[in-house]
């Protein structure tokens, strides 16, 4: 038989993984010139690793700055309109690197195939232009905040969440 710690473990875990699945795009912040963080957006796809994979345009100031520094944070916040309290919008956050994926990588047709699978046909005419580029984001640390106390750090590896104490907020901002 199951415990309740179990049972509420799950929901909560079904939950992240929920927030992240019905978003068809991730907001993506990368560090520009002189360190400058900006912030932007890109549909995406996941693997069964994790990962996440983006097919962005050199055009765009987010694709210079992967290309230059490939730490990034991506997130997925909670709709405004369906959040009870907006000071403690449900959210997940990830640290990433980022890697651009070559052409002849195997990974490159699987995850450009599972994007046009999600997004059509638009997907298979950004294919045709060379200034389009595959990234794999590849999570190293998660959180998730369900609301105000209900924070969680996520095991990269299980995906198992384990509650972040106001005690240790505060040590990992010191």
């Amino acid at each position: 038989m199951k415990k309740q710690g179990d049972k509420e473990e799950h929901e909560l875990s079904n939950s992240c993984k929920g927030l992240r699945d019905k978003s068809k795009t991730l907001l993506l912040s990368t560090l520009g010139q002189a360190s400058f963080p900006e912030i932007s957006y890109a549909p995406y796809v996941v693997d069964d690793e994790g990962c996440f994979y983006i097919f962005i345009s050199e055009l765009a100031a987010h694709t210079k700055n992967l290309m230059a520094e490939p730490n990034v944070s991506v997130m997925f916040i909670a709709n405004e309109g369906e959040t009870q309290n907006i000071f403690a919008r449900e959210r997940l956050v990830f640290k990433c690197v980022a890697k651009e994926v070559a052409v002849d990588d195997v990974a490159y047709t699987v995850q450009l195939d599972k994007l046009e699978a999600r997004f059509g046909n638009i997907v298979g005419m950004l294919r045709s232009l060379p200034d389009f580029h595959l990234f794999c984001l590849t999570p190293t640390l998660g959180h998730y905040v369900v609301g105000f106390g209900k924070a969680y750090q996520i095991d990269i590896s299980t995906g198992a969440l384990k509650h972040i104490s106001e005690e240790e907020v505060r040590k990992q901002r010191t």
